[in-house]
């Protein structure tokens, strides 16, 4: 009895850690991040937090990996899909990235900063490579285009979807001044933006 009220409590301190590294990466960054900061948020001690943790990197690889497949996770799974159409992938990825990031507005601008610093780990574990240029959606694209794929690198338009997804989410906060919009009407701008997206890459396939 008293090894399973351990184990318990050993696993809600350690959610309770993680939690506290999830919060306060997001909002300050890897760089700006200390030890001691998570372990306060936390409201824990340092010692306790090294115990189970052993580092601050370790702790933010556990972080980054789990945002990452939040982000890109079902890109991958959408990407690969053999039995869907090229239309209903691109229907696909506009719905999941709205979706995920009127959820999560502060998850593009941890992602992209955190990418700059290292790119080659996040790719690398994301298999970027495969997923993007040898992926079913890819193999369509270039059937779609035909011979103009000797002028269109089906590159730049897997670019311009995803550009086109995510970077209102990005610039939210200029794009809500500018357009002078409350949470609400941004959202609804976005959920807009589903049924839009996959009409501007057909028109983009049409031009190319």
């Amino acid at each position: 009895m008293k090894k399973v009220a351990e184990a318990a409590l050993d696993t809600s301190t350690e959610e309770r850690i993680k939690e506290a590294a999830r919060k306060v990466f997001m909002q300050k960054g890897y760089a700006a991040t200390r030890v001691r900061d998570i372990a306060e948020e936390a409201g824990i001690n340092i010692a306790l937090l090294n115990y189970y943790f052993r580092s601050k990197e370790k702790l933010f690889d556990l972080v980054m990996l789990e945002k990452v497949q939040q982000f890109a996770g079902e890109l991958r799974q959408i990407m690969l899909d053999e039995a869907t159409s090229l239309r209903e992938k691109v229907e696909r990825i506009a719905a999941f990235y709205v979706d995920l990031l009127l959820a999560q507005p502060e998850l593009p601008l941890f992602i992209f900063s955190e990418l700059r610093t290292n790119p080659e780990k996040l790719v690398g574990t994301l298999g970027a490579k495969k997923v993007v240029m040898q992926s079913r959606f890819a193999e369509q694209l270039r059937e779609t285009l035909g011979d103009n794929h000797s002028h269109t690198n089906p590159f730049q338009l897997i670019i311009s979807l995803l550009g086109m997804a995510v970077f209102p989410f990005i610039a939210r906060p200029m794009l809500q001044i500018v357009g002078e919009q409350n949470d609400a009407m941004f959202a609804a701008m976005m959920q807009e933006r589903k049924h839009l997206l996959p009409q501007w890459f057909d028109a983009m396939l049409k031009s190319s």
